[in-house]
Formats: C-alpha cells, sequence, structure tokens
C-alpha cells in the first residue's frame, strides 16, 4: 500500500471514530467484565476506573452520568478532543502533501 493510501485510511479511521461513538447508545459500555488490572486482581478502583463509560456519555452529552462514572472526564474529554482535531490536522495536511507529490511524480 502506498503512504497516500494508508494516510487516507488513518485519516478515514479517525473521522468515523467520533461517529461510530455517537450512533452506539450512551450505555453501550456501561456493563460487562472489569478489565482494570486494579481492580481485577486487588479490587481496587484506579484513577482512570469508569472514564471509558463517562467518556461514552458525555460523548452523548449527558454530563451528570458522565461525571457519576469518573469526575476525570472533565479533563480527559476535551483533551481527547483536543488531540483528536491534532491528528486530524495532521493527517489532512500529510494527506494533501502525499497527493500533491504524486502529482508532481507522474506528471
Amino acid at each position: 500500500m502506498s503512504k497516500l493510501k494508508l494516510e487516507k485510511l488513518w485519516l478515514t479511521a479517525l473521522l468515523a471514530v467520533p461517529v461510530v461513538l455517537w450512533l452506539l447508545p450512551r450505555t453501550f459500555f456501561d456493563s460487562g467484565v472489569a478489565i482494570c488490572p486494579s481492580k481485577v486482581f486487588f479490587d481496587i478502583e484506579c484513577l482512570g476506573c469508569g472514564m471509558t463509560r463517562a467518556v461514552m456519555h458525555l460523548h452523548h452529552l449527558d454530563i451528570d452520568e458522565a461525571v457519576y462514572y469518573n469526575a476525570g472526564v472533565l479533563v480527559v474529554y476535551p483533551a481527547l478532543v483536543i488531540l483528536w482535531f491534532v491528528w486530524v490536522y495532521r493527517s489532512v495536511k500529510r494527506v494533501k502533501g502525499l497527493g500533491e507529490s504524486e502529482d508532481v511524480n507522474i506528471g
């Protein structure tokens, strides 16, 4: 696969993730087996416990439920959004740059 195709695939995945999470119900991650090692082995909740559920609820604008699962989501979610925008911006720049370089090589 060419670098351009890989970058376009990465950009597509980046753009799809928030949409897929929005389409899933906000309770999608609310039940299931705990995978946190501190919870599994020691039955102690760490600072990150509940963060996946909290992020999912905040993504659906359910602030009360998000804070219930983990109040740290008020810091983590904005950081994730900023990181996502940075990744998308950089990926778009790379796609444009690779596309222009392929046009030059072909011509």
